[in-house]
């Protein structure tokens, strides 16, 4: 079991500016006692004396733990409540920029307020592997100018490669492993100067980027939000800033000014993308806008290159980086800017290991450094929204999209009085606005949030549904795979050809549609249209999707299949229709964002039609027309929207207008859970003296996930509440089991 966390002051919500915490010193000479935190779960930080040469305050070290050597940084001076005598020495200072208070604030107050042990935040901050190496020279390998005396399948992968990374430098190692081909294929097209072999130091600056170079041309709505959010950077006080506009509304372009202001004031600035697929076209706006690439920080980036990453970053030797939400852990040197672009998205909280949301940790981490925090979405969330309205964030609107571009024609199909045949999902209606808009030479999108071919797998024969023998759920058929597939914990099998169950063979049967079931229905009503399936789980890297993105945006397929992954941020110039398979599929269940969801999901995709010169349409297939929350997609009033939902919010006492909290106890003995849930509701006087109600336990929605049984606790408090304290005090007291886990979740964005 996690170390169970303490009790302690409030930290308040996330977008409260420093505490104040009494002065230490910068400097600890040889032999001075130094408290180091280390990354291991300790739940403290350790005395040490200081190395011979003495060392800075926030210096990382390598200190001996046991018998191992472990990475830590010097926290403070040390207590010295421990024998002296036995105090050991730090072995050494790394080479690396010392972490600055900065930081080391933003950690203690994003462990108080997700109630995370502190070394575990610490983790966060050190994600780059090799930082105890020294400083040395290393072999890379980039794109040469010359070609090769012939052209052979392993040669061209190599060269595609380097051309898909935009010129990036790899080792051996790397570059073979991506392209998929032996390391002799790399350094046969060394010697034939088709691809060039470097020395350089493992950890080299990035080439600086140009901010006076001449970016797109703003139109009026747009240079007047550019113009305030430079003025916030030059007056170098924390500032949040919502960025709304419609989808097509060159967001993008404003804010790449207030990143250009920041880069003329010497700044650091990062931006935040939701999803790595988003990262090459963006990439390629940036080096056309600054001259430069700028850093990389993700799941798809190279050891070697997070490395570099994280060094230069404190070095003040990287000027932005692009990257997923763990690149708000980074050490940066001085943050001017933080965007969080589609701001409303859900994968920016982190939901595993550390519990946090990177938007609201964006704006703590911006108050703690005196940086601007822009949240950009065309749908923010009702938290942004709520908070611009109470005045605590300013609000730049966009309400016209870029160039001759206009907002798409959005409609409803009423599947009530549509008629298909069994095991059929495209109406009559949409059928006839596809194959109109693929006659004409344009491009039309096929929406549906589900991955793989089918939900559900049904026994004919006896009704079993084929589950997932570590989870209680369904597995997921992916028929271009040939395999069942588990979407909580990843598990696969061939399909069956005979029942589990009742072993009758020949009658299990597809239940309901996924995107691959919908590709084939596609191919089957237009079977002359080039189709292309999106969905995260058919493409074996981030390259690939990358390039088959690439592909559609210029015009290499007439209909795209896909999930929510092609809501977010891509941009098909060609793309005119699209056309929702089930709008009503979100408004199901008992998720208090449900609506929200529904609504940013809808305006979104529909956003994706009509961002060039040809107008759009939208069409979303539902049985429930008349439903507010599809009344208020196709009329378009957004703000009416938002009134509605935050009022409900509001009689109701939940986010972004109380608070919640999660609390999800697991273990592979279902009575134990249980158990440890009846004992903590029974005794919740702590939640009740914080003006809190406790509700549960009861079985999570899906109750057993990779062999664990899970039950879950809701807590729900007024606004002002002291949550975290309250909290920390009634868990104090759990024991369980070594296999007994327990996990607090601030603010949760999902219940299963």
């Amino acid at each position: 079991m996690p170390e169970t966390p303490r009790p302690g002051r409030d930290p308040g919500p996330p977008n409260q500016g420093p505490s104040v915490t009494s002065p230490s010193p910068s400097f600890f000479d040889t032999g001075a006692l130094v408290s180091v935190l280390t990354t291991q779960p300790l739940g403290r930080p350790l005395d040490y004396k200081a190395p011979e040469g003495g060392c800075h305050l926030g210096s990382f070290v390598e200190v001996p733990l046991g018998p191992r050597k472990v990475i830590g940084v010097v926290w403070g001076p040390g207590k010295g409540d421990y024998d002296l005598a036995k105090i050991r020495s730090v072995i050494r200072v790394l080479d690396a920029a010392p972490m600055r208070e900065e930081l080391q604030s933003f950690l203690k107050r994003a462990a108080d307020y997700t109630l995370t042990p502190l070394p575990a935040m610490l983790r966060l901050a050190t994600r780059a592997p090799g930082l105890s190496n020294p400083p040395s020279m290393q072999k890379v390998y980039r794109l040469g100018d010359r070609a090769p005396d012939r052209e052979t399948k392993a040669r061209t992968k190599v060269l595609e490669a380097l051309r898909e990374y935009g010129g990036l430098a790899f080792t051996l190692k790397e570059l073979s492993d991506l392209a998929g081909v032996t390391s002799s294929v790399v350094k046969g097209l060394v010697k034939q100067g088709a691809v060039l072999e470097e020395d350089t130091p493992r950890d080299a600056p990035y080439p600086p980027l140009d901010p006076n170079l001449a970016g797109a041309d703003l139109t009026p709505d747009q240079s007047a939000a550019a113009q305030a959010l430079n003025d916030g950077i030059r007056n170098a006080r924390f500032k949040t800033t919502l960025l709304r506009g419609v989808t097509g509304s060159g967001k993008t372009e404003v804010y790449l000014e207030a990143v250009a202001e920041a880069l003329r004031r010497k700044q650091q600035a990062l931006v935040l993308l939701p999803e790595i697929a988003l990262t090459a076209e963006f990439l390629t706006r940036v080096e056309a806008r600054f001259g430069a690439r700028p850093a990389e920080w993700h799941s798809g980036v190279t050891m070697t290159e997070r490395r570099r990453v994280w060094k230069m970053v404190g070095q003040g030797r990287c000027q932005l980086v692009v990257g997923a939400r763990s690149a708000l852990f980074l050490p940066f040197q001085d943050l001017g800017l933080i965007v969080v672009d589609e701001e409303h998205d859900t994968s920016y909280k982190q939901e595993d290991g550390v519990l946090y949301n990177a938007r609201d940790m964006a704006v703590l981490r911006g108050s703690l450094c005196e940086a601007q925090v822009v949240l950009a979405s065309a749908t923010p969330s009702l938290e942004s929204w709520a908070n611009a309205e109470a005045g605590k964030y300013a609000r730049l609107d966009l309400d016209t999209r870029f160039g001759e571009a206009v907002m798409p024609d959005l409609r409803a199909i009423d599947m009530r009085t549509e008629r298909l045949p069994a095991s059929r999902w495209i109406s009559p209606n949409l059928q006839r606005a596809v194959e109109a808009r693929v006659q004409a030479g344009e491009q039309a999108l096929l929406f549906l949030n589900r991955r793989g071919y089918a939900p559900v797998t049904i026994c004919r024969a006896c009704g079993h549904q084929v589950g997932c023998d570590h989870c209680d759920a369904r597995m997921v058929e992916h028929r271009f795979l040939k395999r069942l597939m588990c979407h909580q914990c990843g598990e696969t099998k061939p399909m069956p050809s005979v029942c589990p169950s009742c072993e009758a063979e020949d009658r299990l049967a597809a239940v309901g549609p996924g995107v691959e079931r919908l590709t084939e229905e596609a191919q089957a009503l237009f079977p002359d249209a080039r189709i292309a399936t999106l969905s995260s789980d058919m493409f074996g890297s981030a390259r690939a999707l990358k390039a088959q993105i690439a592909e559609i945006a210029e015009g290499e397929a007439d209909i795209i299949v896909g999930t929510q992954l092609v809501a977010k941020g891509h941009n098909f110039p060609n793309l005119t229709l699209v056309g929702v398979i089930d709008a009503d599929l979100g408004l199901q269940g008992s998720d208090l964002r449900a609506a929200e969801r529904t609504f940013q999901l809808m305006r979104q995709v529909a956003g994706r039609a009509g961002r060039a010169e040809k107008p759009g349409q939208a069409l979303l297939q539902t049985f429930q027309p008349e439903h507010p929350v599809i009344r208020a997609i196709l009329s378009g009033d957004e703000e009416g929207f938002w009134r509605a939902e935050a009022a409900e919010r509001s009689h109701a006492g939940v986010p972004p207008f109380g608070r919640m909290a999660g609390i999800i106890l697991s273990s592979t003995d279902m009575q134990e859970a249980f158990d440890i849930g009846n004992l903590l509701a029974r005794n919740d006087g702590p939640i009740r003296a914080a003006g809190g109600q406790v509700f549960g336990p009861a079985p999570a929605p899906i109750a057993r996930v990779r062999g664990r049984h899970r039950v879950r606790l809701l807590v729900k408090a007024p606004k002002g509440a002291a949550l975290q304290p309250a909290l920390a005090k009634w868990v104090a007291p759990v024991k369980g089991s070594a296999q007994f886990r327990l996990a607090v979740d601030i603010d949760p964005q999902s219940f299963y």
